[in-house]
Formats: C-alpha cells, structure tokens, sequence
C-alpha cells in the first residue's frame, strides 16, 4: 500500500507544489483547500500517478475539520504525512492601523486551523506509531519588520508549538518538522495585499526569490529521510535575501 500525505493550503502555493512532488512518487494524496474548482482540478492533474481525494475545506472550521479528517475513506484513512500549508498573510499595515478583521483570520488559519488538523489526526499516528507533521512557517517567526507584526506572531507560534509537539511525542516514532521559507514567489503576496498585483509584483522584482517548487522539494526530502532522522527546523532564504543591520532611529 502506498504511502498518504494530507495537505491543507492545497490550491495554491506550497500546498499545491507539494501535492505535484509527492504525485510523482505515486503517494496517495489527500487534498485540502476552499476552493472547489482548483481542487478538481488539481486531482484531475494528478490522479494519472496517484490516487486522489480531494476535501473542501476551511481549517479554519473546527467542526468541520474534525468531522471530515476523522472520517477519511479507505485508502486514505491512515494519513502518514500531514503538511500544514494552509496560511496567509493579510496587509502590511502598522500595529496601530491595521485591520481588526485580518488579524483575526491570520490567527484563526495560521493558528487555529493548523492546530485543529493536528489534533484531529495525532492520535492516529500515535496508535500506529508512525506519521510526521510537516508544518509551514516562515523566517517571519524570528525576524520581525514593519507590518509584520500579527503574521510574524502567527508564525513564532507554529515554530513553538512545533518544537513542543516533538517534546510531547518523545518515545514514539512521529516525526515534527517546521520549515521557514524566506522570501518566495507564490500567490502569497497577492493575497497580503488583495488582489494588487502591481503591488505583489514590486516586492520580487529585480529579485530571484525562492519557488513553490523549491519548498516542494525540500519538504520531499525531509520526509523521505530514514526515520530514525528528524529535522527540527529548517530555514531557507533566497542567495538574493539575507539580514540586514539593526534599524537606528535618529532625531533630526
């Protein structure tokens, strides 16, 4: 029997990168995400190598969540791989103007839906004691700037709670990774600023940043490493991206 991988965030970005890499190795796929038309899609891509399931689904719906991961049909039920895709960013606004509203999705996807997919699929693992959590978070978790500010927060909690995850599931064989994308060119930037893709464009240009695929990959490897292997954490950045000195605020 192959091997199942869960994805939420599956119809865009990562999520979606993820879904093709793992297809062509012929795991069965399970396929999370909100809009219908992309996930259709997306498994009539893949169902010619894998076997497909496809879960409209919003994370962000606790009862829901618990509900469809929990009722999984054959040959997906034993879900061996889940990837916590599912994220976003909303404005680039200060603390002080920012909206209420798109703090409160940031926390509610980014938090709240990847704790909900967690718990409803760990005490499977953990009776077979087999599976990994792959979690998507960001250098965003370690390194603040301006309007960053509840995204960055968001991300400091997946990296936590990724690193407290592995201390709760000492003695069996689950592994817990979180990967920390630096800058990379998906749909990503588009949602933070709405729909403006003059904007979102502005922020790659001149700029070689990293790709979908390029996190695809480095999820793939992480979980096919021999099991006895756990990488903790892991944080990429394009060669074109790096750290910048402290910022120094002088009165005139």
């Amino acid at each position: 029997m192959n091997n199942t991988v869960l994805i939420t965030g599956a119809t865009s970005g990562f999520g979606q990168s993820c879904a093709r890499r793992f297809s062509e190795n012929g795991w069965n796929i399970v396929l999370i995400g909100r809009r219908t038309d992309r996930l259709d899609t997306l498994k009539a891509e893949l169902s010619n190598k894998s076997q497909v399931h496809t879960l409209p689904l919003d994370v962000r719906d606790r009862d829901s969540v618990t509900d469809r991961l929990q009722s999984l049909p054959e040959p997906f039920q034993n879900v061996d791989i889940l990837i916590n895709s599912a994220g976003l960013a909303l404005g680039l606004l200060p603390a002080h103007q920012t909206d209420l509203d798109d703090w409160d999705t940031m926390v509610d996807t980014n938090i709240k839906g990847l704790m909900y997919c967690t718990r409803s699929l760990l005490p499977g693992m953990v009776e077979r004691n087999r599976g990994h959590i792959i979690n998507m978070g960001s250098v965003a978790a370690s390194n603040p700037y301006p309007g960053g500010n509840v995204y960055g927060a968001t991300k400091a909690f997946v990296a936590q709670f990724s690193r407290n995850l592995r201390a709760d599931l000492l003695g069996t064989r689950i592994r817990v990774t979180n990967i920390e994308p630096g800058m990379a060119e998906t749909e990503f930037s588009i949602v933070r600023f709405k729909g403006d893709v003059p904007k979102a464009d502005s922020i790659y240009q001149n700029t070689e940043p990293l790709t979908g695929g390029d996190i695809a990959e480095i999820t793939y490897f992480v979980a096919t490493l021999p099991e006895h292997v756990n990488i903790n954490s892991l944080e990429v950045m394009p060669t074109c991206q790096a750290w910048g000195p402290l910022a120094v605020h002088r009165e005139r």
